[in-house]
């Protein structure tokens, strides 16, 4: 499995103003911007070809992964190596960034339609952007041996507060309790239900590793809540005619399309920086 989808095409309207001008993707976590993360991410498990389906008002996307000839020439006139080395690391040689549109903002579902040319007969994997994961996480890595192993479909899920539950795709496992990497049957998903009519505690976290038979499904699929394509209702009947499992997160998330979430991530991820992290941690013990 080679191919994963990332959907950027949104505008980002609970990051405005920031987002006026500049794609919510391509704001910068301590040191790197958002897509950075996920892009590594996705390399890590194991993905060369990275399908991005974008706006054209995210072209600063496309261009932080392509070639800056002048600013390389610049550093290396200068013998910047360290900088040098960063540049370089922002996309490996043998890994394709593929760029295609999504013309309308009709779902989830559509975007990865909008990608389906691009991944032609083949398994491939979904990663949302707005989540990232703890720095080393391999999760993602791991959905896709079980995914090998079991020959279904895998949907990353979290365990989350019982009173949260009605913000979030909630994974019915048949009342079985998950351990961290433990894979499951589901029996369905529930989006944002009560806290009474919950199947389980476990939401989805965005990493779905995808038989290509959701494709079809997907074009079959009318629109549904907010009068979009949903993935979630092609899951439901890939369910029916497949089976697919919940896969339970080891690592720890961080939902960075929420301001709150992204502070958190902001402060956990500088804790952990390998040159700021030990000045960055003294600092905050004397906040008061």
């Amino acid at each position: 499995m080679k191919k994963i989808v990332i959907p950027v095409a949104g505008l980002g309207t609970r990051f405005l103003p920031a987002t006026k001008a500049i794609p919510k993707e391509m704001i910068t976590l301590v040191d790197q911007p958002l897509i950075q993360y996920v892009v590594q991410e996705a390399v890590s498990a194991g993905f060369t070809d990275i399908i991005l389906v974008t706006h054209s008002s995210k072209q600063a996307i496309e261009n932080h992964f392509d070639l800056n000839f002048e600013l390389k020439a610049s550093l290396m006139a200068k013998q910047k190596e360290a900088l040098l080395e960063k540049l370089a690391a922002i996309i490996p040689d043998h890994v394709n960034i593929i760029a295609v549109r999504q013309p309308e903002a009709l779902g989830l579902g559509h975007a990865v339609l909008c990608a389906a040319p691009v991944i032609g007969e083949e398994d491939f994997a979904v990663l949302l952007p707005d989540v990232i994961l703890n720095t080393g996480s391999d999760d993602l890595k791991r959905m896709v041996l079980a995914f090998e192993n079991s020959q279904k479909s895998q949907i990353m899920v979290e365990p989350v507060p019982e009173s949260e539950v009605d913000k979030y795709g909630i994974a019915d496992c048949l009342g079985k309790p998950l351990n961290p990497t433990e894979s499951t049957p589901m029996a369905g998903v529930v989006e944002k239900p009560s806290q009474a009519d919950a199947p389980s505690n476990l939401s989805i976290t965005g990493r779905y590793i995808l038989s290509n038979q959701i494709l079809a499904l997907l074009k079959e699929t009318p629109k549904g809540a907010g009068n979009e394509i949903q993935l979630t209702d092609a899951i439901a009947s890939l369910i029916e005619t497949q089976g697919v499992h919940a896969y339970c997160l080891a690592g720890t998330s961080y939902d960075c399309g929420d301001k709150l979430g992204f502070v958190k991530a902001t402060v956990q991820f500088a804790m952990a920086h390998p040159e700021l992290g030990t000045e960055f941690t003294q600092w905050l013990k004397t906040i008061k």
